[in-house]
């Protein structure tokens, strides 16, 4: 990346300045206050636990009224990896870094607590020095906060997660350096970034917008925002990726939709995460069956989608990096093709979306279940930078399946969280069989089948906003959601 943290704001800044007028109630703030923290992070890269330094700049007002939006300008963060820790450990060492950094902020007033992201991406790749650390520096827009009621706003530095991407020299592909890797901040240290003073009347005489729970209530295991929580505005919508891959939807078909998905796979053995890049996804809709149950009334219906990744049905292959055995740094390409859903034998295809929407008073809820069949392949196997021999038919003995959930509850016309029609977040887990068919001068399926099979892993999957022939064109007022090629407009980001 070219020149200094000066640099890198100035853009931000920019940035921020051109989004400033589509912030809602953005009002001017009397006074600007300098963030320039510096923390201690403990990192856990493939090879080991290391120490980052992470230098945190940014400006936001000093004072706000409740109801107003404060947007955070200018930020940027500021890295100081230690020698090789970025590097991969089965492989040549990097020519050069990018990064993509994700800050948890903590957003506090009074008794309530919500949490928001500040995501940053180096703006070219930095060489890697050959000795000492490596200095990377990430900058981007984070989402406003809006206060409900009087009392003192305050932004705390909390979890941070990097991910790596590395370019060697004579490569012009640019591949992860492994799983994201997760950091904490270490005990003893002020995490306190800055302290905005909110004074005057609640609401300030504007309407606040309800901040609905990210999950049903009550469900085990998950929180939302607390009640009186200030409001977290949504992540600004990043660009469409350059790497999406073609997603040609049917205008002429109202049942079809394309979106783009991409998400993480946990490997439990392996206490590591791959990320599988943008793929497409042709969902084919299904009728609406109402029925009352227990008294409440439900629309049920069943739909099926196929994934399609340059004409075949899989995710795109990833590169992952992981340590056999805990000790022997392994990497390999990884190939989950989807065995199709086929026709019955009327014609009609098989369902593996199941959707029901629960009307229930003012409250709407909505679960879809997707059950996917893949067949997992690897390739391109080395061990300590040194290839392996698997063969071309290095797979798991059978079929598996890939169980995902998306929740939504639609409240005062407001959705939050996932359904098929809009897109977002859905998780599941996957159990990977023993492995077959792996090595040629020596059977090498034991080695995968005891790195890699038999614990249930965390799988988090990302489904963008589909272009559906009904919504192209857009309805007058209505959000455009195709390009003119009829694919989809939103590119969304993988999140663990």
């Amino acid at each position: 990346m070219k020149g200094a943290r000066r640099t890198a704001r100035g853009a931000a800044v920019a940035t921020a300045v051109l989004l400033g007028g589509m912030i809602p109630g953005a009002q001017a703030a009397s006074g600007v206050q300098e963030i320039d923290a510096e923390l201690s992070y403990t990192c856990d890269f493939p090879a080991g636990e290391q120490p980052v330094k992470v230098g945190i700049t940014a400006e936001l007002p000093e004072s706000a009224q409740p109801g107003q939006a404060i947007q955070a300008e200018g930020v940027v963060l500021d890295l100081a990896l230690p020698e090789g820790a970025s590097a991969d450990p089965a492989e040549d060492v990097a020519a050069r870094v990018s990064a993509e950094t994700r800050l948890a902020v903590d957003v506090s007033q009074n008794d309530g607590k919500a949490q928001a992201e500040w995501v940053g991406t180096t703006s070219e790749p930095t060489p890697v020095p050959e000795t000492g650390d490596l200095v990377l520096s990430t900058s981007g827009s984070v989402p406003y906060v809006r206060p409900g009621a009087s009392g003192d706003l305050v932004f705390e530095a909390s979890a941070l997660t990097l991910e790596v991407t590395t370019e060697k020299d004579g490569d012009v592909s640019a591949e992860p350096a492994g799983p994201s890797v997760d950091c904490v901040p270490d005990p003893g240290q002020e995490r306190a970034l800055a302290v905005v003073g909110v004074h005057g009347e609640d609401g300030a005489g504007q309407e606040t917008e309800p901040t609905p729970s990210e999950t049903w209530p009550g469900e085990e295991g998950t929180t939302g925002p607390d009640e009186g929580a200030p409001e977290i505005g949504a992540k600004a919508a990043p660009p469409a990726a350059a790497d999406a891959p073609p997603c040609v939807g049917d205008p002429g078909d109202d049942t079809n939709m394309v979106a783009y998905v991409t998400g993480y796979a946990n490997v439990t053995k392996l206490e590591g995460a791959n990320k599988f890049p943008l793929a497409c996804a042709r969902i084919t809709q299904g009728f609406q069956e109402v029925q009352f149950i227990d008294g409440i009334l439900h629309f049920l219906q069943n739909s099926t989608i196929d994934l399609d990744y340059r004409g075949k049905p899989q995710l795109p292959p990833t590169t992952g990096t992981f340590l056999t055995f805990g000790f022997m740094p392994t990497t390999a390409t990884l190939e989950m093709t989807q065995i199709p859903t086929g026709t019955r034998p009327d014609g009609s295809r098989i369902e593996n979306i199941h959707s029901d929407l629960a009307i229930e008073g003012v409250t709407s809820r909505n679960r879809t279940d997707v059950t996917l069949d893949f067949v997992l392949r690897l390739y391109d196997v080395k061990v300590n930078g040194v290839p392996l021999e698997v063969g071309d038919n290095c797979r798991t003995s059978r079929p598996f399946k890939l169980g995902l959930a998306g929740l939504g509850t639609w409240k005062d016309n407001v959705l939050n969280g996932y359904t098929l029609a809009e897109g977002g977040e859905l998780t599941g887990s996957v159990t990977i069989p023993p492995f077959s068919g792996c090595g040629t001068d020596e059977d090498l399926d034991n080695l995968f089948t005891a790195s890699l099979s038999g614990v249930p892993g965390y799988v988090k999957q990302v489904q963008g906003a589909p272009c559906a022939a009904a919504q192209h064109p857009p309805q007058p007022g209505g959000k455009a959601v195709c390009t003119d090629e009829y694919e989809p407009l939103d590119v969304p980001e993988a999140s663990r």
